[in-house]
Parts: C-alpha cells; sequence; structure tokens
C-alpha cells in the first residue's frame, strides 16, 4: 500500500490502481482506417440500392394509403428526400465516371508518348454544360428550359437597372 501523509486529508475517492482511459477513434480521420475511396465504397454498400428501393416503394405506398393531412404531408417530405437523394447520388456517379474517361483518355495518350494534358475547371464546367444541353435536347426539354433561363436572367437584370423613381 502506498504510505501516504498524516497531515493531509485522504481523498473521498482514491485511486489504488491507475484506470486506463478508453481511447475514442473517429474512422473518419484516422489512419488505421484507410484511405477513403468512392469506387470502393459503392462497391463494398451497393446492398443498400435495394434496400433504399424497398424503403421508397413502402412509403409510396403508405402515402397512397394514408388519410391523415398532417401524417400525409410529412411522408410526401419524406419522398422527396428520397428522390432527391437519389438524384444527388446519379449525378455524383456522372460526375465521377466522366473524371474516370478523362483519366483514362490521359494515361492513353500518355502511353503513346504524348504530354500529359489536363483540363481546368473553367473547361470542365463548359464540357459539363454542352452535355447537359445535349441531354435536354435528347428528351425534348431544351425549349422550356431556355425560355425559364431567359426570364430568370431578365429578372436579374431588371435588379441591376437603377430604379426609375429616381428620375
Amino acid at each position: 500500500p502506498l504510505e501516504m501523509s498524516a497531515k493531509k486529508p485522504v481523498p473521498f475517492l482514491r485511486q489504488v490502481v491507475p484506470v486506463r482511459k478508453k481511447v475514442h477513434r473517429d474512422p473518419r480521420f484516422d489512419d488505421l482506417s484507410g484511405e477513403y475511396k468512392p469506387e470502393i465504397f459503392m462497391k463494398t454498400y451497393s446492398f443498400l440500392e435495394g434496400i433504399k428501393k424497398q424503403e421508397k416503394e413502402m412509403v409510396q405506398k403508405q402515402l397512397k394509403k394514408c388519410r391523415d393531412a398532417e401524417q400525409k404531408e410529412k411522408l410526401q417530405q419524406l419522398l422527396n428526400r428520397m428522390t432527391q437523394q437519389e438524384q444527388a447520388q446519379k449525378k455524383q456517379q456522372k460526375l465521377r465516371e466522366r473524371e474516370l474517361s478523362l483519366k483514362r483518355q490521359q494515361r492513353e495518350l500518355a502511353k503513346q508518348g504524348k504530354k500529359p494534358f489536363f483540363l481546368k475547371k473553367s473547361e470542365k464546367r463548359k464540357l459539363e454544360l454542352a452535355e447537359k444541353y445535349a441531354e435536354l435536347k435528347r428528351s425534348g426539354k431544351l425549349e422550356s428550359f431556355l425560355t425559364k433561363k431567359r426570364k430568370r436572367n431578365a429578372i436579374k437584370d431588371k435588379r441591376r437597372l437603377p430604379s426609375q423613381k429616381n428620375l
């Protein structure tokens, strides 16, 4: 036993054996967890897509059966969130595929002995916009998209103009 001074009052909870504190680690920032690679992550957790699809169908069925207005609104919000997440995931996947195709092209050019050429952010944006327009043209929604864009730009221009009451 540890010999203690009689002059000092003994603490109420005296630690006889030192207790090792549990070290919590966050896998997002820890090197032990490895590097995050979206392709591997998507392959590993691809089974979740099926589960999400089933849940979405279940919510749709509940929405059709539901009579309560408040409950119906909650279900509608949940359904909207699910569809938005799905769309965002598809968009992310498209972006990843585009980047991979650009990388493949660069590798092919490097194998041929040519100097690698990397696109600037603005050029990537232009390519993305051109692809979007081509997709809209294919689906036949280009005209409606352009009219909406014109209206938006007209409103912005109107705001930028000085007010007429000052004249």
